[in-house]
């Protein structure tokens, strides 16, 4: 059986212990920069993994990731944040990793050979049909990641695979298989280096795509972000100036008047008549802001009452 990339030996690795640092840090930065390079192949895997995710979110769904170790904090670093960054509400998002919360402490190796607390995970999490489930594994053989993406699959989630080795059990079973074929580690087999680092910029692509599909992100903002503290809300009132073209001062007043809801103050500030009328022409527009702000401009154009107007009870606004 040939040797894994990830297990092999670097070319500049022969005399590390004994070589200069700066030396020794120039081998370690440059192999960081190559396995960022490993990430531009797997462009199209990406872009196919990202439409699937989102159409599994927009239609009700979670999305869960399994991974055990080094490859577990990247999925972990890349799950938390989706929330504050891009809005999308915690219990949408699962994460398994193997140990489970012990592994926060110890990060020990030995659960990540556990299928059974893999098959548990998934089983515990409810995935299912509606579901997409992400598995990520360096080697692409870690039995806790094979595990929870065979299990997941079983149960008719939409599976996607990560890893940094071609032809690996992970990579053969997912829908989507997204190889990122780094060098060998200058350190042979310590893959929280450039294999990690690979992951880590390719699942950044992969749910900042997502979000951008699911209308979460207007030119190069986050639209729909969760301002819960001084820096976000200070943010927000900067996206909702920036894109309403209104100054600051309004830009507060509007968020005010949405209760924080970016998209919502944005809508106001381009002539919804409230709130709640701002809301249902996003539900029209599937969240998307772009057709929303064109739906109010061309409402004006036609001179529609339509936005100036509390919609009747008993009637469905537009």
């Amino acid at each position: 059986m040939a040797e894994p990339r990830t297990e092999a030996l670097h070319r500049n690795a022969e005399g590390l212990d004994i070589q200069a640092p700066d030396t020794i840090l120039s081998s370690l930065v440059n192999a960081q920069i190559e396995a960022a390079k490993a990430v531009r192949d797997a462009i199209p895997a990406i872009a196919a993994a990202a439409e699937i995710i989102a159409g599994r979110l927009n239609g009700g769904g979670k999305l869960a990731y399994a991974a055990a170790g080094s490859s577990g904090l990247m999925a972990l670093a890349d799950a938390l944040e989706l929330p504050g960054t891009f809005g999308i509400k915690r219990e949408r998002i699962v994460i398994l990793i193997a140990g489970g919360d012990e592994a926060f402490k110890t990060l020990a190796g030995g659960p990540e050979d556990d299928t059974d607390e893999a098959s548990a995970a998934v089983a515990g999490a409810g995935i299912g049909k509606s579901d997409c489930l992400i598995a990520i594994s360096a080697s692409g053989s870690t039995p806790y990641a094979v595990q929870a993406l065979k299990d997941a699959r079983g149960r008719g989630a939409a599976t996607i695979a990560i890893a940094n080795n071609r032809d690996t059990p992970l990579l053969n079973l997912a829908d989507v298989a997204i190889l990122l074929e780094t060098p060998p580690e200058v350190i042979a087999g310590s893959t929280r280096m450039g294999a990690g680092t690979a992951q880590k910029i390719a699942l950044n692509m992969l749910s900042t795509l997502t979000a951008i599909h699911l209308g979460h992100v207007h030119d190069g903002y986050m639209v729909n972000l969760t301002a819960d503290n001084i820096k976000l809300r200070d943010r927000a009132a900067r996206i909702v100036a920036a894109i309403s073209g209104h100054d600051r001062q309004d830009a507060a007043r509007l968020l005010e008047a949405s209760d924080g809801v970016v998209k919502t103050a944005i809508l106001l500030a381009a002539g919804a008549a409230n709130a709640d009328v701002a809301e249902k022409i996003l539900e029209g527009t599937g969240q998307k802001l772009r057709p929303a702000l064109s739906a109010i401009e061309g409402n004006k154009g036609a001179k529609a009452p339509v936005l100036k107007t509390e919609p009747e009870k008993g009637q469905q606004g537009d």
